[in-house]
């Protein structure tokens, strides 16, 4: 076929310009390429000569500067333009299919066109990032010019009578439209910036976020291609790669996505509604982020619509095939050239399979658009309602906490829970609109293609879909009573691991064990029942489709005999039903979200109207003139409320006489001033009342300042006494709490509390609080992290760093309630006098002092003695021996009890060093563990680079290994059945499908020779659609019962791995050395069992069945394809390759960024927490705008990485659906061309295009689940590592049977040539140890700290390495002997008392073989028979988590009784703090090992019959202790003496 441009047929009218030039139609074709040709040949040289000097380019992310004005039409015009255009250049191409010879110019100016246009908008996206607008010109000359060509060619076609029926005449009156749109662009950009025709242009700054390079999430600054494409985050996605991600790769958000933002345009939505419940909220809400939310359901709209597109070309397509007759009628000639209409356009099934694709790419730009609008608005709305929850914290009225009626868990579920559960219902509320539309348009569709018959598979969807609805409220409930046991379980095991030791040596460790093994099976039982739902639930999801399906063609068929189902219809229809299956399976969770988000508004609407304290304004007293005279006048009392009584009236009867401090005289300035009473008589409540955190009732508060110090003054009056005049807030009052409160930080950030750090006042205050030695033993000295996250403190050691806070600040005023209480009496003393009388009273400021501790009241200036909620008196101590000789007598007495105290402590040790050591042997772990990881860094750096880009590798690498570990333990049953299952079932879906082709097709035959032979289909022809539905309709069951047997089959596999996995980490861990406890954090061990187990049970199981099925749809999909066209295999390989990169990309940043959004929400909820539990101290600092800012920074941070996260999503999505509508572009044309060349068909036409819109679908949720998969495999992964542990060797040479029963009779002990260390690669820590302990003796071990004295006792229960000599007993050498066996024949009482949560009984007997008398005579030797008498139940009373609700003594006492219940020979004491004479003075055993560390405590086994001396692992002296007093140099000796 030759080529000309106007056509070169003989009669060709083309070149006829006998009525003018203007009305050619071939010359009015030509005219528009002049614009075109220009915009070419100015662009393109500035393009690539003029942009290698950008010199203008400012120093920020310029390519993401938007200057001009219209720049978002200016996109969404040129994206129009550039479909009219498509549309235009495939106009041209079906019309000239009409002639003999090729016309160009029907689709070539097009063709220009389509280029100039790409040009104009990638010319203005240069010219606007480097900020040239004059440049602007060539591009207003093009709009001209384009504008006028179209105009005329316009013109003349109206002239010539060409109309609306020609499809050329709209889309040239479009592209005038567009072309004039563009031209109005241009010109308000001259009149926005001023570039030409003006003597000033604008100034343009960039936006503030821009200049700060911090910056790096730019989606709001991009311009709409990026935004759309997220083509932004491509290079932050590719650098993952090369390095990890953390917060200072995505830097900062930008101003408008910030917490202080967000919540400031809340504040202003909440101030413009009236409070009243919750719709208040919903109201704010609503004007805050209403309308993003519209722009998010109005994509929705678009996309939801442009879905059906879909279904109706796949129509198109193949009905277009399946007319054997392709001949249509010759389109009109006008002009010389020919025009079609858009019916006949629309008719060709190539245009077809153009807008298809385009349709995809909208369709997908959109619904990606919707989810980031609505992800966006609901991590902005949490942000500002964290804010908001955080500063009506701030002001909350501490009693309704200490009241119970918030507790800081429910303020923190606040935070935690219900911010979220808003989240989720805006991110799903787009859904709550789209549903029903989408529903409603679905069923017309199939309404117009099925008719009758398709309003009886939409019921039957209808019907199911409460179903769907019960078992989500099924899956919700049983998922609750999986927490309620998961959370027992775990509250077991943190007591199993944190007692090992004592249950190793106790040999207790499998009686816990079963313990924990017993309530994981209630938890197995549960998770049953989910697993249950959830297989129904991914049941129901595969199966009502093709239920629906059944249903409606069978009904179809049966309704008319002449029924049509040709593929058009048949493969349509499928389509049509899998659109309208989602929104119903959405149905059940987005009702769900709603319900919970109307929950969770309820409870903040609750929250934010409770009580706040008043805002700080509190009238000041003048100063009476006659300041002396304290009788001036009679004050009433200042009464507070606590909200747990009403306000009790008979308050006023105590007529004080002498209330608050009622004068200038007895101010409290520059003075100690003490506050004294019983428990509960309204000490702490002073304090509090006095910073103004109590309900008043009446009387009122005064702070005032004269020159330097806060004066404050208590004016216990009512309001009408004082004159009042100004108001002045107070300022920061230095204030420790009763109960110590600490901040997640190091401990020098403690004590500075954000003060700067001076070094010499720091070590003043360390030492006054006797720090120290504390600071000492924490592994990086005060850096050490403490608190909530970091290492855990005793009760002293928090109360001295509280204590310590307040002595290092610099306020006129400090409070301290109570700071003794959890003190020794040396550190109270020290305290005292070098804190509070010397460094407080040297720098004169006001001390209040709250205390029990009567000894201290004659240091005091001022003293007040509270009962029963009212002041008894006040006064100086003379003043009160005067006054209230009998008050003042009581105190006497009991000053006089606490010296004996005093004395009595001297003689014990003290509780302080028993904290420390305590504190040395947590340290020890740390340290062994530390040192490991330290010799593995050093590793690492010493050869960087290459570990670099291995550890890269390996982050880029999918576990498999763990996914081969996980499914091999699915057993050999379970296993081969998922796999099986899995591949039958969707070859079964193919077969339904290939059998739908083949028997549509044969419908269509069958029609075909009806109408040749001129009879109707069914009666006369003899064709019959039965034997075709009873095929269908079996299939089609079998089909819905693999449905079941394969979401059975994955759930099932799940609950027994989840069951080994378990099993064996329990089991591997309780037979673990000791020597794993102490070098293993017990954080991360817990861990094991929590988080990961967590994820093994519920989350792999259901991410498996996803990816499996969206694997196996893809592959199959690919497959089906394939065989209808293989020529489709050629383009594969690309869009093969491109879908690796991408998903190898994602996976790696994906994984960064979700462990970036899970740990930068740890710090918030922190936070939360703290800020709650310390909230009395935080305001008498006035550091409320301090904890803000905090909370501002970690909420931005938790944002950015969720922000990021969703970014990164879309970027997946849009990539992956692009590429899908590749793959439907490309299976279309092979098939269409397939189908009119090689006669394919037309069953298998729309079958092929059926499926390639399913990849499409299913391609990016393949990814999604693979990135996922790899985030879950880590837990088994890590489980894995756990279970190499090596396990202590429990076997010995000898059986349980052959050991005698009552072994050891005698306890005779021979000790030869003992060596012991903790592991093979340490050092030994005894070294050739030799003694002989004869029966009976009492043996006493001393020596200095890590002289190996509790080694000693652990080599006898095998707990370390013997690797040389050994230890009999009773003839029997303890190596060869079952550990169980070993270590139940003797006792031990170790230094850290550890109580369980269960009975008393439980307690002393776990075993459950002694008798009630013998655990009431064990109880009465350890002196604690009445205490037990007195509780409810006796024996059978609970003792709390770690034995909390008894003192430190009487746990001690009760590990004593648990030792006596034993009744073994031989007894170790590991440096038992308790009466030790008392211990073995009633203790039937034969040997007594006491090992004591300390040397100042030598006097307690002066009476012992034999004395070891150790230093360093080795024996020094060995002999009775009388003997080794006489000898001069005895080591022993120079004990005795030192603690004396």
């Amino acid at each position: 076929m030759s080529l000309s441009f106007c056509g070169n047929e003989n009669n060709s009218s083309a070149y006829n310009v006998d009525q003018g030039v203007l009305n050619n139609g071939c010359f009015l074709d030509a005219l528009t390429v002049v614009p075109h040709v220009f915009l070419l040949f100015i662009t393109f040289p500035i393009l690539f000569i003029g942009w290698g000097s950008q010199s203008s380019k400012v120093h920020i992310h310029h390519s993401t500067w938007l200057h001009f004005p219209g720049h978002n039409l200016r996109w969404i015009l040129t994206f129009i333009l550039l479909f009219v255009l498509v549309c235009e250049i495939a106009e041209g191409i079906v019309s000239d299919g009409f002639t003999q010879s090729l016309h160009l110019h029907l689709y070539m100016p097009s063709c220009l066109a389509f280029m100039a246009a790409i040009t104009s908008i990638v010319y203005y996206h240069n010219i606007e990032t480097s900020n040239f607008p004059k440049l602007l010109m060539a591009l207003l000359i093009y709009w001209i010019l384009a504008f006028i060509t179209k105009t005329i060619k316009f013109a003349k076609y109206t002239e010539h009578g060409i109309g609306m029926r020609q499809l050329r005449y709209c889309l040239t009156g479009l592209l005038v439209l567009l072309y004039g749109l563009l031209l109005a662009v241009e010109i308000n950009v001259i009149l926005g910036r001023r570039y030409m025709c003006f003597a000033h242009p604008t100034e343009v700054k960039p936006p503030e976020d821009l200049q700060d390079l911090g910056v790096r999430f730019l989606q709001p600054f991009v311009n709409l291609l990026s935004k759309s494409t997220y083509w932004w985050m491509n290079t932050f996605i590719t650098t993952a790669h090369r390095r990890p991600i953390d917060l200072k790769v995505i830097g900062k958000l930008p101003i408008a996505m910030r917490a202080l933002t967000n919540y400031m345009k809340l504040r202003k939505a909440f101030e413009a509604q009236k409070p009243q419940g919750p719709q208040w909220i919903w109201r704010a809400l609503r004007q805050a982020y209403g309308k993003p939310l519209i722009l998010s359901i109005t994509f929705r709209f678009l996309a939801d619509l442009l879905g059906f597109v879909g279904p109706l070309c796949i129509s198109g397509i193949v009905h277009h095939i399946s007319k054997k007759n392709h001949t249509i009628q010759a389109p009109a000639q006008l002009l010389g050239i020919y025009f079609i209409s858009s019916q006949e356009f629309l008719a060709n099934a190539y245009v077809l399979a153009v807008l298809l694709f385009f349709a995809l790419l909208l369709q997908r730009t959109f619904l990606q658009a919707s989810y980031y609008s609505a992800i966006q608005t609901g991590i902005n709305l949490r942000g500002a309602i964290q804010t908001k929850i955080f500063n009506k914290i701030m002001r909350l009225c501490t009693s309704n906490m200490s009241m119970g009626e918030m507790t800081v868990g429910q303020i923190c579920n606040l935070v935690a829970i219900d911010t979220s559960q808003l989240m989720w219902f805006f991110f799903l509320c787009p859904n709550l609109w789209a549903m029903p539309v989408q529903i409603i348009v679905g069923v017309i569709l199939l309404y117009y293609l099925l008719g009758i018959s398709a309003l009886i598979g939409a019921t039957v969807i209808a019907l199911l879909a409460p179903v769907q609805y019960f078992l989500a409220t099924k899956l919700s409930q049983a998922q609750k009573s999986t927490l309620e046991y998961s959370n027992e379980r775990l509250k077991k095991t943190n007591e199993l691991l944190r007692g090992i030791k004592l249950l190793k040596l106790y040999a207790w460790e499998y009686i816990f064990c079963s313990s924990v093994e017993e309530t994981r099976g209630k938890e197995l039982t549960s998770l049953q029942s989910f697993a249950l739902y959830t297989s129904v639930s991914i049941f129901m999801n595969a199966a009502i489709p093709i239920a629906a399906v059944l249903t409606t063609f069978v009904v179809h068929v049966h309704l008319s005999d002449d029924a049509d189902l040709s593929p058009a219809v048949a493969f349509a229809s499928l389509s049509l039903f899998h659109i309208l299956v989602t929104p119903l399976f959405l149905l059940s969770s987005v009702v769900r979200s709603t319900v919970k988000a109307l929950v969770s508004v309820q409870k903040l609407s609750e929250f934010f109207s409770s009580d706040e304290i008043g805002e700080e304004q509190e009238p000041k007293a003048t100063i009476p003139s006659s300041s002396t005279n304290h009788s001036n006048y009679q004050a009433l009392p200042l009464k507070v409320v606590n909200r747990k009584h009403p306000a009790r009236e008979d308050w006023n009867s105590y007529g004080l006489h002498r209330a608050g401090w009622s004068t200038a005289n007895y101010c409290i300035n520059c003075q100690l001033t003490m506050i004294v009473g019983q428990v509960g008589c309204g000490k702490s409540s002073l304090l509090l009342a006095a910073l103004g955190e109590m309900q008043r009732i009446s009387g009122s508060v005064t702070w005032n300042s004269f020159v330097l110090h806060d004066l404050l003054w208590l004016t216990v009056t009512k309001y009408t006494i004082f004159s009042l005049s100004s108001n002045r807030k107070r300022g920061a009052v230095a204030y420790a709490s009763q109960k110590p409160w600490l901040l997640n930080a190091s401990v020098v950030e403690n004590i500075t509390f954000e003060m700067p750090l001076i070094k010499q006042r720091y070590k003043t205050v360390i030492e006054a609080c006797s720090l120290q030695p504390d600071i000492d033993i924490l592994p990086q000295g005060d850096q050490t992290e403490i608190g909530e996250r970091g290492i855990i403190l005793s009760g002293g050691q928090k109360q001295r760093i509280s204590v310590a806070r307040a002595l290092y600040q610099t306020t006129n005023v400090v409070f301290l309630d109570d700071p003794f209480s959890a003190l020794d009496i040396h550190l109270s003393d020290h305290l005292m006098q070098e804190g509070i009388l010397k460094l407080l009273r040297e720098e004169k400021r006001t001390v209040v002092l709250v205390t029990h501790k009567l000894q201290y009241l004659p240091h005091a200036d001022w003293i007040i003695a509270m009962k029963d909620g009212t002041i008894q008196t006040e006064g100086t101590l003379k003043d009160i021996q005067n006054s209230e000789p009998e008050l003042f007598e009581q105190w006497k007495t009991l000053m006089n009890r606490q010296d004996q105290e005093f004395e009595k402590e001297t003689v014990a040790e003290s509780m302080t060093m028993l904290e420390r050591k305590n504190l040395r042997r947590a340290m020890y772990s740390r340290e062994a563990l530390k040192t490991e990881e330290e010799e593995e860094e050093e590793s690492v750096e010493s050869d960087d680079e290459d570990n670099l880009s291995q550890v890269m590798r390996h982050r880029a690498t999918i576990p498999w290994g763990s996914c081969g570990k996980y499914l091999a333990l699915a057993g050999l049953l379970l296993l081969p059945l998922l796999v099986l299952s899995q591949l039958l079932k969707h070859s079964l879906m193919v077969a339904i499908d290939v059998w739908l082709a083949h028997w549509t097709s044969d419908v269509i035959h069958a029609k075909i020779r009806a109408d040749r032979h001129n009879c109707t289909l069914v009666q006369n022809c003899g064709f019959s659609h039965s034997s075709y539905l009873l095929v269908f309709s079996v299939l089609c069951c079998l089909g819905i019962v693999l449905c079941l047997v394969t979401s059975m089959a994955v759930e099932w596999t799940g609950l027994r791995v989840a069951k080994e996995l378990h099993h064996s980490l329990l089991n591997n861990i309780i037979l673990a050395p000791m020597r794993f406890f102490e070098t293993t954090p017990l954080g991360s061990i817990l861990n094991r069992f929590s988080a990961d187990t967590n994820t093994i049970d519920q989350h792999i199981p259901t991410t498996l069945e996803c990816l499996i099925r969206s694997t196996l749809l893809c592959v199959s999909a690919l497959g089906v394809i394939s065989y209808v066209t293989p020529v489709f295999l050629i383009a594969l390989a690309p869009l093969a390759i491109a879908c690796y990169f991408i998903q190898k990309y994602f996976r790696v940043a994906s994984r960064d960024l979700q462990q970036l959004e899970d740990s930068t929400q740890l710090p918030l909820l922190s936070h939360f927490s703290e800020t709650v539990e310390g909230l009395t101290t935080i305001r008498a600092f006035r550091y409320e705008a301090r904890f803000r800012q905090r909370l501002l920074e970690f909420t931005d941070a938790n944002n950015v990485a969720s922000l990021f996260l969703t970014a990164a999503n879309r970027w997946l999505e849009v990539r992956m659906e692009y590429i899908g509508a590749c793959i439907v572009l490309i299976a279309a044309v092979a098939s269409i061309t397939n189908s009119l060349y090689s006669h394919l068909s037309a069953g298998l036409v729309g079958l092929g295009l059926t499926y390639a819109l399913m990849v499409s679908n299913y391609l990016n949720w393949m990814v999604r689940n693979l990135a996922d998969m790899e985030v879950q495999l880590g837990a088994v992964k890590r489980i894995k590592t756990l279970l190499k542990t090596e396990p202590e060797n429990y076997e010995g040479l000898l059986s349980a049977s052959q050991v005698p029963e009552g072994w050891p009779q005698q306890g005779e002990i021979q000790i030869q040539n003992l060596s012991v260390r903790y592991d093979s690669t340490l050092k030994p820590v005894l070294k050739h140890v030799s003694a002989h302990i004869k029966p009976g003796e009492k043996v006493g071990i001393c020596g200095r700290t890590g002289s190996g004295k509790s080694s000693f006792s652990l080599a006898f229960f095998r707990m370390v390495d013997t690797f040389e000599g050994r230890i009999i007993i009773d003839d029997i050498d303890i190596a060869k002997l079952p550990l169980q066996t070993l270590r139940s024949r003797f006792s031990i009482i170790l230094q850290d008392p550890i109580l369980f949560s269960g009975t008393i009984r439980f307690n002393l007997d776990p075993e459950m073989k002694a008798t009630d008398s013998m655990l009431w005579e064990a109880l009465e030797i350890a002196q604690l028979k009445p205490v037990v008498k007195t509780l409810p139940g006796g024996l059978d009373a609970m003792v709390t988590e770690g034995g909390e609700n008894f003192s430190q003594g009487q746990r001690q006492l009760f590990c004593l009784a648990r030792a006596f219940v034993r009744k073994s020979s031989i007894l170790i004491m590991d440096e038992a703090t308790a009466s030790i004479d008392m211990a073995t003075v009633c203790i039937r055993s034969t040997v007594c090992m006491i090992c004591n560390t300390h040397t100042h405590r030598v006097h307690t086994i002066l009476n012992a019959d034999l004395v070891i001396v150790m230093k360093r692992g080795v024996i020094l002296e060995y002999d009775k202790p009388d003997v080794l007093l006489s000898t001069e140099d005895s080591v022993f000796a120079s004990f005795v003496r030192a603690d004396k």
